[in-house]
């Protein structure tokens, strides 16, 4: 118990403890957000420190590999995938940012390159569950308690399933304060079931025990992080994780999905990043339908509530609302199953 206490103080520790001098050295490097016309009206914070994620990156980093449990599993240990999914995302994400900030190309990698390299995290870390002893291809059913096999089919699946996660997570940081926010609760809900594979008997059969460990140590590193981390970002943010933040929490949310074979929890823990790409595949494919009417008045759908006259800490609110109602549902699933 002390390793997981100690992963969520000393990651968020980390985060505050360097986040005033990386905003410093950021804006010596005039790496500041650039605020387009197109969005709702948020020109006050042009030049904005971009690349803060790396804060949440160091904390996650250190407090996960210092308190990892003291058994070693080889090659199959969890904090392997954990920290490449994550990481390997940030890296898409960061020459996304660096391009946009220092090359000035506003568009940043292009879309190829950008799905080109999350197609390579993700094939990988799907090939990893696959092959792996303690994961498999079968996948838990919520509330119903048992398992669904999904054969060879896992790949192409699991693969689309984590560029979908880790792009909904970019999508979903729209506003001050938001996605680190909701993902500060969802982890901590990760930490909470991966606590009660450890303890409670009957949910023993979901996932490896020792990897439900490294797992719960993992996801306080990025509780923790994500709280140091709104210190600075908060409304008004002194800085934007950018994509190297939310491409990092995106990555590490689905790996602990599927290490934990619970990928379809993932719809009621990471349910508002994934309604943001809903809304933007609706509202896209509704624009070219209808010939230029709209559904929502903005998307993603979170610069709607905007539009509609909502604040930022409102919608942050909000937000965290119902992300805290459905991971607790998430949670009790378990218990129902």
């Amino acid at each position: 118990m002390y390793r997981m206490i100690g992963s969520l103080l000393l990651s968020a520790g980390i985060a505050l403890a360097i986040g005033p001098k990386l905003i410093a050295y950021l804006k010596k490097l005039h790496f500041g957000q650039t605020i387009y016309e197109l969005g709702p009206a948020h020109q006050k914070k042009q030049g904005t420190p971009v690349m803060g994620g790396l804060m949440m990156a160091a904390g996650i980093l250190v407090s996960s590999l210092i308190f990892h449990p003291a058994r070693w599993n080889g090659g199959w240990d969890f904090i392997i995938p954990l920290l490449a999914v994550a990481f390997l995302s940030m890296a898409v994400g960061f020459a996304d940012d660096y391009i946009k900030a220092v090359k000035k190309r506003h568009d940043g990698l292009s879309p190829w390159q950008k799905i080109a390299g999350q197609v390579i995290v993700a094939a990988g870390f799907s090939a990893y569950c696959y092959f792996s002893p303690a994961v498999g291809s079968r996948i838990r059913i919520p509330f119903a308690g048992t398992d669904w096999d999904l054969g060879v089919f896992y790949l192409p699946v699991m693969t689309l399933l984590t560029i979908f996660i880790v792009n909904s997570s970019n999508l979903q940081d729209g506003l001050d304060g938001l996605l680190g926010t909701v993902t500060a609760i969802g982890s901590s809900a990760w930490a909470i079931i991966a606590l009660m594979i450890l303890l409670v008997p009957s949910l023993s059969g979901i996932a490896d025990a020792d990897g439900a460990e490294v797992v719960c140590v993992f996801a306080l590193a990025m509780t923790g992080a994500c709280v140091g981390y709104l210190r600075y970002n908060r409304y008004p943010a002194r800085t934007f994780m950018g994509d190297t933040g939310s491409m990092l929490l995106g990555g590490g949310t689905v790996a602990m999905a599927m290490l934990l074979r619970l990928p379809l929890l993932l719809i009621l823990i990471f349910f508002t990043p994934i309604m943001s790409s809903v809304s933007v595949i609706l509202q896209r494919y509704y624009f070219k339908l209808t010939h230029g009417k709209r559904i929502f008045l903005m998307s993603p759908i979170h610069h709607h509530f905007e539009k509609k006259g909502y604040s930022e800490t409102q919608i942050v609110s909000m937000y965290a609302g119902v992300t805290l109602i459905l991971s607790l549902v998430a949670i009790l699933s378990l218990a129902a199953g």
